[in-house]
């Protein structure tokens, strides 16, 4: 069932890590990509989308970058102080959420090949308790053991790869994530925070472009998807 044409939708982008993985001087959302921060593509396509009436980005306290991005003078942009893991971000940013009705439409600021046609297919295959982008499992899955060798072969049937943009209600997802840090559970995505409190989110195939650049070769790729 799609989105309720009458919710507010907020997009949330946590941007305020480093990157430690692409090994640059940057923070990874800022390197060069067709001439563009990564983090200009991903805001100029929420931005763009008719449904979104607000972007909520949140950086890291001492970012000095974001301030000269073009989007970031966008009047329906706002930006917070995110926290130091992203869920801790994605729970800031919400706290900037005014809609009572909002949905939160959570991307990850290193997904630069975002399209509308993905966002569209997630708003309108969104159940009541949400809804996440993801691609089917391919390869065929094998467990390690400590040694680093073959435990045992995973069955692969099932198994999706979770990606982003991930959509949910809005004061649900930031209860969620509050009660999550109270407890110190992990939570390594806005799905993760919901399922536990019992909620099962929609899967909706996205497109296999939609990367997030976490190493070097990633940024290449990405580079010949934006081509």
């Amino acid at each position: 069932m799609p989105l309720d044409p009458q919710a507010t939708l907020y997009a949330v982008v946590p941007a305020a890590g480093v990157g430690k993985r692409m090994g640059g001087a940057l923070p990874k959302q800022y390197l060069p990509l067709h001439g563009r921060p990564i983090l200009s593509h991903t805001l100029s396509c929420l931005l763009s989308h008719p449904r979104v009436a607000q972007v909520i980005v949140a950086v890291g306290p001492d970012d000095e970058y974001f301030s000269d991005l073009p989007e970031a003078a966008d009047p329906r942009l706002t930006r917070v102080t995110g926290g130091a893991e992203r869920a801790d971000s994605v729970r800031l940013a919400l706290q900037a959420v005014a809609a009572e009705d909002a949905w939160a439409l959570v991307h990850d600021a290193a997904r630069p090949c975002l399209r509308h046609e993905d966002i569209d297919r997630l708003l309108a295959q969104c159940g009541e308790q949400g809804a996440i982008l993801a691609s089917p499992v391919r390869d065929t899955m094998k467990r390690a053991g400590g040694d680093g060798c073959i435990d045992h072969t995973v069955e692969r049937a099932q198994l999706w790869h979770a990606l982003t943009p991930q959509l949910f209600p809005a004061g649900a997802l930031h209860r969620a994530l509050c009660e999550a840090e109270q407890q110190g559970a992990s939570i390594t995505d806005e799905a993760s925070a919901m399922e536990r409190q019992g909620w099962q989110p929609r899967l909706v195939s996205g497109r296999p472009d939609n990367i997030k650049v976490t190493h070097p070769d990633d940024l290449r790729l990405a580079q010949l998807f934006l081509a």
